[in-house]
């Protein structure tokens, strides 16, 4: 009898064993184990991002990428640590409301490793994966080095554009276990000085990734003005050096030189947005929404554009009289038949919904413009340092708003582009952000 029952108790357990052998190989084979059956290792990535809050782009950055981790890491916890001081409670809503687990510390981190909150020190501390958001630059390479130094974990950049800091960002991106500019100029800059990280490629702003609405402000906004879906144009001014000395929370002086070059530009920069809305007032049954991305475009976009425009034109013009929030705009985008002007983030943002959208870039905007050109879009790129681009500016507006439907077709291309590049990089950004094995 003894026998019998150690022979019926070691045949259980081989069978049970056997079955929980075969679920985690079936869960394998699904990419659902690492260390536990049926279920991946849980990791911890460190979001570095928000660069600043008066331009609805750099808003945008954030819920952008938190989409794609959600997207395709899943089971991934994600803490936010903002660049910039001050967070808007509004800001904080809209990540909370889109991503009710999202984790948020504030503070700043020592080169000795020391962070200035307990919150900060602890995130870090915890954290498998330091992962720096798409920006104009490596803007936080320091904290970058500092917590690769500190921890022994890895660290990447996602989707900025290179050249601002120099040597310091370079020897930075050497680390890194990946390097992703947004844009060919920049990947060229950083292969031709020697970059050392194992991966490095161009991949798309994070911002084409974001998908935050807000209908229950846009909506009757639009009807108050008439704005039909698909029956009018957003045009989005801009002056050659953003003015960062009105944003309040910088407290700047005022940049005499950079002054200077936005007055002596504005006519030459802005009178083509003008050219564009008449010729489609007057040979399309279009309507035309002069809006901003940055909240120093407001009065802009009445004094230089709207003023200015021939009192025939201006009864099918409205301008948005005050700045608004990334989601609102996006819900404006996707009612409109496109998108026209000198900023780049809407653009990006109306891509990312298959909206047609066409750039005007200068020299002093950096190289991110030509991201248009990677992405099948350079005949929507206009250079206005170069005068025979910026007088194909006016006709390719037009010919968007005169068959708004092959202009969809085009824009829907470049949106599949974006999004299949996103889905390699995030793989690859799932293995080397994978929790180190303890002992």
């Amino acid at each position: 009898m003894h026998n019998r029952r150690d022979f019926l108790k070691k045949t259980a357990i081989s069978a049970l064993g056997a079955l929980v052998a075969g679920e985690a190989l079936a869960s394998f084979s699904k990419g659902e184990i690492n260390f536990k059956v049926g279920k991946q290792a849980p990791r911890h990535i460190l979001l570095r991002s928000g660069w600043q809050t008066e331009n609805i782009g750099d808003i945008a950055h954030t819920p952008g990428m938190l989409a794609l981790l959600e997207k395709h890491l899943p089971e991934a916890t994600v803490t936010f640590w903002p660049w910039y001081s001050y967070l808007p409670d509004e800001e904080v809503a809209m990540l909370k409301k889109r991503f009710p687990k999202l984790k948020i510390v504030q503070g700043t981190l020592s080169t000795d490793g020391k962070a200035s909150t307990p919150e900060l020190q602890q995130a870090i501390a915890s954290a498998d994966f330091f992962l720096h958001n798409s920006g104009p630059a490596t803007i936080a390479w320091q904290d970058a080095a500092t917590f690769k130094k500190i921890t022994g974990k890895p660290f990447g950049v996602f989707g900025v554009t290179y050249g601002l800091y120099g040597t310091p960002e370079t020897a930075t991106l050497s680390e890194a276990a990946f390097v992703y500019l947004r844009d060919s100029v920049s990947l060229k800059k950083v292969k031709e000085l020697g970059v050392r990280s194992p991966d490095i490629k161009f991949v798309p702003d994070a911002v084409f990734a974001f998908d935050i609405t807000d209908d229950g402000k846009a909506l009757p906004f639009l009807k108050q003005h008439g704005l039909e879906k698909e029956q009018f144009l957003v045009c989005l001014p801009k002056q050659r050096h953003t003015p960062s000395w009105l944003h309040q929370h910088k407290n700047r002086p005022i940049d005499p030189v950079k002054h200077a070059r936005n007055e002596e530009m504005k006519e030459h920069d802005h009178l083509p947005l003008r050219e564009a809305i008449t010729a489609i007032v007057r040979q399309t049954n279009h309507r035309i929404l002069i809006g901003n991305e940055d909240e120093t475009e407001q009065s802009i976009g009445k004094d230089w554009v709207f003023d200015k425009l021939p009192d025939d034109v201006k009864p099918r013009v409205i301008w948005l009289n005050r700045h608004w929030a990334p989601d609102e705009a996006l819900s404006v985008y996707k009612q409109s038949a496109g998108l026209f002007g000198l900023e780049m983030h809407s653009p990006i943002m109306c891509i990312a919904q298959g909206i047609p959208a066409i750039v005007g870039r200068w020299e002093e905007q950096s190289s991110k413009g030509y991201m248009w050109q990677d992405i099948g879009l350079g005949e929507w790129l206009f250079d206005f340092d170069k005068e025979a681009e910026v007088k194909q500016f006016v006709p390719t507006v037009l010919a968007l708003a005169k068959d708004t439907q092959a202009a969809k077709a085009k824009a829907k291309k470049a949106r599949q582009l974006t999004q299949t590049m996103h889905k390699n990089a995030l793989q690859d950004l799932e293995k080397v952000s994978r929790p180190q094995k303890q002992g």
